[in-house]
């Protein structure tokens, strides 16, 4: 069952960017962005408050995803993402991306502690993730 509304547009638009923000990470690295998304979607809290779709999600700004000012962004979701996109909304949760909000690639450089005063969860490939700190209530 779903943890978040959805339309079957939405479903392909989170499933673009998956894609366009993880997929040299490959499958875990793209659920764990798409966790990140849905997350937004149901935290009340921060800069999400007014974040209650996955198109709001997607397209916010300032602080939204940086894929989306790109073409790569814009193709079409293969189906393939499409599953990913599925499977999150329909609340499959990873580690360390289960309460992240944040995540940025590091690349071969080492995760910061702290980012925009948020502790690092943890990190997958050259994706560092954070969670909000539990006195933030988001959840």
């Amino acid at each position: 069952m779903a943890v978040i509304w959805h339309n079957e547009a939405e479903v392909k638009l989170l499933a673009r960017l998956l894609r366009a923000e993880a997929e040299g990470e490959g499958i875990l690295g793209m659920l764990l962005v798409g966790n990140v998304g849905v997350n937004r979607v149901r935290a009340k809290c921060l800069d999400f408050v007014n974040i209650t779709t996955i198109t709001k999600m997607v397209f916010q700004r300032p602080g939204g995803f940086e894929s989306t000012l790109y073409s790569y962004f814009y193709q079409a979701a293969r189906q393939s993402e499409i599953r990913l996109a599925r499977r999150v909304i329909n609340g499959e949760r990873f580690v360390p991306a289960t309460r992240a909000l944040w995540f940025y690639a590091a690349g071969k450089t080492s995760c910061r502690a702290q980012w925009f005063g948020q502790w690092n969860s943890g990190r997958y490939k050259s994706h560092c993730f954070y969670a909000p700190v539990v006195s933030e209530n988001c959840y």
